[in-house]
């Protein structure tokens, strides 16, 4: 078992590098260590924590408004499956979205519906199209540019709604207390498969509506070799590593 001593903690904190102090498997702080971190305000936990990825493929979010226009008067989204967030599903219906420079069929809409629509693309998907959206938490629409929706029933446009999706992580409340961090805090996350990679600036959203998982684009997903069921290590917040003690 690797012992982690108080004055391995105190030759890092002189350093100014000793923000947070996460204990892997086998690792114990000596009492006189944790004392120090207690006295210190230096939080400290167990780990690494393994968070869950989802990755998130192009995808349309539909006003229902429009998804009378698209799918008939009266119409109502069907249930294929159940997403990562309770209460949230991947629907049957699917869309074309046409740009200025070409089209793209089959893009899934997700439920239930919301009161503006949006629609989420990756970068590749905006040279196909010939569109060049922004990178947004989704909600944070103002200022996007917008685009043309094709359904069985009829076609809308929209004038705001495109976005690159932000990468995030949702949290419940005792999730993020576990982690020590808050709504709004960027954290860093690791992706250490065949292709490693951190992840520098993850936006933290915090709800009782929510439970733990990463959502990525398929573009993001691709370039760590991650996909759906994956994990990876929480490893920073707000721009800085967690430092690793030295051992004796």
């Amino acid at each position: 078992m690797a012992i982690i001593t108080e004055a391995s903690l105190r030759a890092l904190h002189r350093k100014g590098v000793l923000t947070r102090v996460v204990l892997r498997q086998g690792e114990q702080l000596t009492p006189a260590a944790a004392d120090f971190l207690r006295e210190k305000k230096i939080p400290f936990s167990w780990g690494p924590v393994q968070i869950p990825v989802g990755v998130s493929n192009r995808h349309v979010h539909l006003s229902p408004e429009h998804v009378e226009i698209l799918f008939g008067r009266g119409y109502q989204l069907t249930p294929l499956r159940e997403l990562s967030q309770p209460g949230q599903f991947a629907a049957r219906e699917q869309v074309t979205l046409e740009g200025p420079k070409g089209n793209i069929a089959g893009v899934r809409v997700l439920g239930p519906s919301r009161g503006e629509t949006q629609v989420e693309i990756s970068k590749t998907d905006g040279y196909v199209l010939g569109v060049h959206p922004p990178v947004r938490l989704s909600g944070d629409i103002g200022g996007t540019p917008g685009i043309t929706l094709h359904g069985p029933m009829g076609s809308v446009t929209i004038e705001r709604g495109l976005i690159v999706a932000k990468n995030h992580v949702h949290l419940a409340p005792d999730e993020a207390a576990m982690l020590n961090v808050k709504d709004g805090d960027s954290i860093l996350l690791r992706a250490a498969g065949e292709r490693k990679l951190i992840f520098a600036d993850v936006a933290v959203r915090v709800s009782p509506r929510f439970r733990m998982d990463f959502h990525i684009d398929l573009d993001e997903a691709n370039a760590a070799g991650l996909s759906t069921g994956d994990t990876v290590e929480f490893a920073g917040v707000n721009g800085e590593l967690f430092p690793v003690p030295k051992r004796r």
